[in-house]
């Protein structure tokens, strides 16, 4: 009798032990169906030996070991084991939460014989797999050149180049290269909105080679079906979203991170990791370079790129050979008071764009049509019941929607405290600017996208707005990166002043690296752009470098900031959550969880509190934040933590701890 361990998705730190008849070290990271309590699971084996801790009258038998898909690899194992241990996750949390779907159930899957097919031999594309590359300007050519001579050898680059500069084109190249010495490349990117664009350019671009999409809202079976053939080596691209990461690629030679800076790389439930530095980690155990890509480089990369730790590549000119940086102009609000939402000032530049038919941007990073709906005599707000927060108006579809919950409510009829029949909205979302921009010009195609009105069908909007059927676009920020519209020459800024007072000390960083992105969807081609930014705080810092086209110089400002006040990159963090029914409960627990501590050294732990958005989908929120110097120190530190808190039962709690938080 043979004894398989096997890797569950429970909330246990520990594998379990099954006896099987037929298994064999060869079984390792295959899927096996075994008992467990009053049901089955899926499970992961992860080890088979001959001995058990759990004593035989008390051994299960497993079910069955699948054989419809190949087994994961060692390395592949390797890098669930390091998440389950940095992040402080459940081994078997890690493994069968990464997985597609389709590869966690119970039921095997169809056309066994083609998904089982044993790893493809490695195989190098001829020259018809590669079209001739777009020729590079000199910047270009000096990145690529110095990426390229690392292949085969790990190295993280820092790619950091102004809106327009080509960055893509780079990594075009390098991906080119890749695929001509026979290697594996794995791109991804921060939105499911961007990945049918570059789908169609690497389609366009690699005509021969076998590519695979990774993304959560593609049909599990397919999903499925690119994640085995990464597996086997039949794919040699991998382009998809954070979850590609943890794609499995025998033969992989460059890893690129678009957008790195995106607070999208980061998973906040389950598993809460960072694709982006989960990438790094992945990159350094094959031994292979890393491209990390942005025009506003997220400040911990920033920081290991001036430190020396990370190589920094720039580019400082727009690849377009008449191309230029927009000029950006502040339109000071106190003294010219929108109406709408438009100041008469965009207004203006908008009328001028229409008669010589090009194209502009508004954006917006609020969808909807309003904020809030009150009443004017009782002073009642529509609220969420389930949460802590505003229930959105949602004209069109006349609704009230919560956008953390997702709960929905018809628009009422008159004040549900009062009786009131005048409700007014209040604020301003898309959809009220998209009706104020339409009502205003009449004659316009005012184009709306934002994942309202895409519904699911991101890429037909963006095909419009290519294709020249709208005059103007108006969005979130699903438009402000990732996208070349040729003929917009105007992009208009409505309400950006809420980021920069925010209790987030992220906030400025994120609030210019938004702005920096949309700012570069104007003059991308041989027209001349502007950028109008409506604000009441002209003279902040940051727009004044906004201006300038600084993201260096402020983000330098930022750093300094962070160093004096102790925050990351120059300390590290973890949170320890809690969510219960009453808030009590989960204060409670994270008192608890003190006294269950190690000694704290090299550790500083602040008093547990309620989180800034209290209360989720019915359930109260709480956390308490730990910071160290040290890496190693706070790691030690959550590694004994984690295993007193996992051997204590918590009824009316549930916990988890988020290394390397990035909300609060």
């Amino acid at each position: 009798m043979t004894i398989i361990r096997v890797a569950l998705d429970v909330p246990l730190p520990h594998l379990f032990d099954y006896a099987s008849e037929s298994a064999t070290r060869a079984d390792i990271g295959l899927r096996a169906i075994v008992p467990f309590r009053r049901g089955k699971q899926v499970g992961v084996i992860v080890e088979v030996g001959d001995s058990s801790r759990v004593p035989p009258e008390r051994l299960k038998c497993a079910e069955r070991i699948l054989h419809d898909a190949p087994p994961l690899p060692d390395v592949w194992i390797a890098l669930a084991r390091f998440c389950s241990t940095y992040y402080q996750k459940p081994i078997g949390e890690v493994m069968l939460g990464v997985l597609p779907p389709r590869l966690r159930r119970t039921r095997e899957l169809a056309s066994r014989g083609r998904a089982a097919k044993a790893a493809a031999p490695e195989r190098l594309p001829d020259d018809r797999t590669v079209p001739p590359p777009h020729e590079l300007n000199a910047e270009q050519q000096d990145a690529y050149r110095e990426v390229r001579e690392s292949l085969g050898r790990f190295q993280v680059f820092q790619l950091f180049g102004i809106t327009g500069s080509g960055k893509t084109e780079v990594y075009l190249h390098l991906v080119a290269d890749s695929l001509r010495r026979g290697y594996q490349a794995l791109v991804l990117v921060p939105e499911i909105s961007l990945t049918p664009a570059l789908e169609s350019l690497f389609r366009t671009r690699f005509p021969g080679a076998a590519m695979v999409v990774q993304h959560s809202s593609m049909p599990e079976t397919e999903r499925a079906r690119g994640w085995i053939q990464a597996l086997t080596g039949q794919a040699d691209i991998v382009l998809g979203t954070r979850l590609a990461v943890f794609v499995p690629l025998p033969r992989v030679g460059l890893i690129v991170v678009d957008e790195e800076q995106d607070a999208s790389f980061k998973q906040r439930d389950g598993l809460r990791y960072s694709a982006r530095d989960v990438a790094v980690f992945r990159a350094r155990e094959a031994g292979i370079p890393v491209l990390l890509v942005s025009a506003t480089p997220s400040l911990e990369t920033l920081q290991h790129a001036l430190s020396g730790r990370y190589r920094m590549l720039r580019l400082s000119r727009r690849a377009h050979a008449e191309a230029r940086l927009p000029a950006i102009r502040l339109i000071d609000c106190r003294a010219n008071s929108p109406t709408d939402g438009i100041s008469a000032a965009l207004a203006e530049a908008l009328s001028q764009r229409l008669s010589r038919r090009e194209q502009s941007l508004v954006f917006l990073n609020r969808r909807g049509y309003a904020p809030v709906l009150a009443c004017n005599h009782c002073g009642w707000v529509g609220g969420c019941p389930r949460c802590s927060a505003y229930l959105v108006v949602h004209l069109r579809d006349r609704v009230l929607r919560c956008h953390h919950c997702g709960r929905e409510e018809r628009i009422p009829r008159t004040c549900p405290q009062c009786g009131n029949l005048e409700l007014v909205p209040f604020g301003r979302g898309t959809q009220r600017l998209e009706a104020a921009l339409l009502e205003r010009f009449p004659e316009a195609r005012v184009l709306r996208i934002d994942s309202d009105a895409a519904g699911g069908c991101v890429a037909g909007l963006i095909e419009r707005a290519h294709a020249g059927e709208a005059d103007i676009l108006v969005g979130t920020q699903m438009l402000a990166k990732g996208h070349d519209f040729e003929r917009v020459t105007l992009v208009g800024v409505v309400n950006s002043d809420a980021g920069l007072f925010a209790a987030d000390y992220r906030a400025p960083e994120r609030l210019f690296a938004q702005l920096q992105q949309v700012a570069g969807r104007a003059g991308r081609a041989g027209l001349p752009g502007e950028v109008l930014v409506q604000t009441r705080f002209p003279e902040h810092p940051l727009y004044r470098a906004l201006e300038r086209h600084d993201y260096e110089g402020y983000a330098r400002c930022l750093l300094e900031e962070r160093r004096r006040a102790g925050f990351p990159p120059f300390m590290y963090e973890a949170a320890l959550r809690a969510e219960a029914s009453e808030m009590e409960h989960a204060l409670g627990f994270l008192t608890q969880s003190l006294q269950l501590a190690p000694a704290r050294d090299q550790v500083v732990i602040y008093d547990p509190a309620p989180a800034s958005l209290p209360r989720v989908a019915t359930l109260e929120r709480a956390q308490l934040v730990v910071q160290s110097e040290s890496r190693p120190a706070l790691q030690r530190f959550l590694g004994g933590w984690s295993a007193r808190l996992y051997a204590e039962r918590w009824p009316r709690v549930r916990w988890y701890f988020d290394v390397d938080p990035i909300e609060f």
